[in-house]
């Protein structure tokens, strides 16, 4: 069953990090069975007080698979950039 991680970037403190961490991390997601469904698109709230800064959206095979690419290797010191570079909001959700 296809899996979801649902990131929400806050704010972005050093752009420069992070597009280079983007430029990196987009690549591991494939290594995973994975793809980019939304990389930070236009957004508007519809309801509620949620403020998104910057809405991403990886859908995965399986939630297994999803959580092998998070914990990687190859993503760990890429995590750790995003993490220098910018707050961040995530969940993993399974599909139906």
């Amino acid at each position: 069953m296809a899996a979801y991680i649902i990131a929400d970037l806050v704010e972005i403190s050093d752009p420069a990090t992070f597009q280079d961490y983007a430029q990196k991390a987009g690549p591991t997601v494939g290594k995973y069975g994975g793809k980019a469904l939304i990389a930070r698109g236009n957004l508007e709230t519809l309801e509620g007080q949620w403020k998104p800064g910057n809405i991403v959206v990886l859908e995965f095979p399986s939630m297994a698979r999803a959580k092998e690419w998070y914990n990687s290797t190859e993503y760990q010191p890429l995590r750790a950039q995003r993490m220098r570079s910018a707050k961040t909001n995530m969940i993993l959700v399974e599909g139906m």
